[in-house]
């Protein structure tokens, strides 16, 4: 059996546990080790120990903890319902204001926390009821959702992007930089389209009737609550940007001034801290088994020359040109997105594909934003994406599975259209990055 044979044989074997059910860690690291064993004998056990021993020493694996204990501040404190509050007294009078204030709201939180499940809960707990009360079409605010947290893995602090920059060896400042520029692009067209729909169809978002008590005194109070994430994007980012604080450190202080804000908003109790101290553990443990596992499936992989493989497949057998591969790249996660979440797509496939990108010539920063954006579309893709049953089981009951499968087909065709124009002007996620280090 050739080499190419076996890695072959892997990565079916590894689908085939997935689709089982098994867990994302245990499918990788079980085909992982016994292709080693299998491949150079009792030996093969140094391949799992060499992949810890390297997880270990990732200093900036400590980012994950301080970002993910962030986001569960933020949410289960919930700072964000003053964020709510002031943009539906600021964008209540126009057709569809609220929607389009979720959007922001999910901006917003998105530069908290960085994770695409903490925008998610937000938004069914606090913006969905409000929006549901209020009048709005069921299907399109159901949308809204979804794709507003679609930019918790783009919009920096990223923890997905953290993950990728791990993998693929880049640095994480320059990924965040880039995610900038595309998340506020696909804000602003998720904006564009709710405004027309609105606009022709004003029943969809039907003006607020409440606003007209609010005083003006009020109105600058509310938009003094935006200021706060603000001001905690600010304190973390600022001094990594400018070399005065190393990633950790940025995060640590990204950690500590989401707690001091939930302190001095009188939000955080024992009972809370200890909530998020627990979920931050749980969701920590998990990334560190995924990732341990991927560094012994991508060390066979490279004992194996499975990259080289792949790369002459494309390139020699098949004579694609770079921009196909890559295209072929882009749908091959849509259609692992049925049943697979962001992390264990990045996991499965980076010791194929970040390789066989930088010898094609592209950049891999601007490939990681392609990558997040594609992974977050595979999310959201009907029949199975993993966002779609994420939503129902937050929904309210009167919010149907059909009614969130209708309600996701605008916003993907909004996203596809975004992660086009990425493609085809690269410079929209490299020119941040190449201003501010100076390339």
């Amino acid at each position: 059996m050739t080499h190419e044979h076996i890695a072959l044989f892997m990565f079916a074997s590894m689908m085939l546990m997935l689709f089982t059910g098994q867990r994302v860690f245990g499918a990788i690291g079980a085909i992982a080790a016994i292709s080693a064993i299998a491949l150079w004998g009792t030996s093969g056990h140094n391949i799992p120990f060499s992949a810890a021993m390297k997880l270990m020493k990732w200093y900036p694996l400590l980012t994950l903890p301080m970002f993910i204990f962030m986001g569960y501040v933020l949410s289960e404190s919930r700072l964000a319902d003053d964020l709510y509050r002031m943009f539906h007294v600021w964008f209540g009078k126009v057709n569809g204001g609220l929607a389009i204030g979720t959007i922001g709201l999910m901006v917003l939180i998105s530069a908290m926390n960085g994770l695409s499940v903490a925008g998610m809960a937000i938004g069914a707990t606090i913006a969905l009821p409000e929006l549901l009360r209020r009048g709005y079409d069921k299907i399109m605010v159901t949308g809204v959702i979804q794709a507003g947290s679609s930019l918790g893995i783009l919009v920096p602090p990223s923890v997905v992007l953290v993950l990728y920059a791990m993998i693929a060896r880049q640095p994480v400042g320059q990924l965040w930089l880039a995610g900038i520029i595309p998340g506020l692009l696909m804000a602003i067209m998720f904006v564009i389209y709710i405004w027309i729909r609105c606009r022709i169809n004003p029943r969809l978002g039907p003006v607020a009737d409440d606003l007209d008590d609010v005083s003006p005194q009020e109105k600058r109070r509310l938009l003094g609550a935006g200021i706060l994430p603000l001001a905690i994007f600010a304190a973390m980012m600022v001094p990594f940007v400018n070399g005065w604080t190393s990633l950790v450190e940025s995060s640590a202080i990204g950690a500590l001034a989401a707690l001091l804000a939930s302190i001095l908003k009188r939000r955080m109790n024992w009972s809370i801290l200890h909530r998020c101290t627990k979920q931050t553990l749980g969701i920590s443990c998990m990334f560190m088994w995924i990732i341990l596992a991927a560094l012994g499936f991508g060390a066979v992989f490279d004992g194996l020359g499975a990259v080289k493989a792949i790369d002459s497949l494309f390139t020699e057998r098949l004579d694609l040109s770079p921009w196909m591969i890559l295209i072929l790249m882009q749908l091959s996660f849509i259609l692992m997105g049925t049943f697979l979440d962001d992390t264990a797509m990045l996991v499965i496939v980076a010791p194929l594909y970040v390789p066989l990108v930088g010898a094609l010539g592209f950049d891999l920063i601007w490939y990681g934003v392609l990558y997040t954006i594609t992974t977050q579309i595979a999310y959201m893709t009907p029949p199975f994406g993993y966002n779609l049953f994420l939503m129902r089981s937050m929904a309210p009951p009167e919010i149907k599975l059909n009614h969130i499968y209708r309600s996701i087909l605008p916003f993907v065709g909004v996203m596809v259209l975004a992660l086009a124009t990425i493609m085809i002007f690269p410079e929209l996620a490299l020119w941040l990055p190449n201003h501010v280090y100076g390339k």
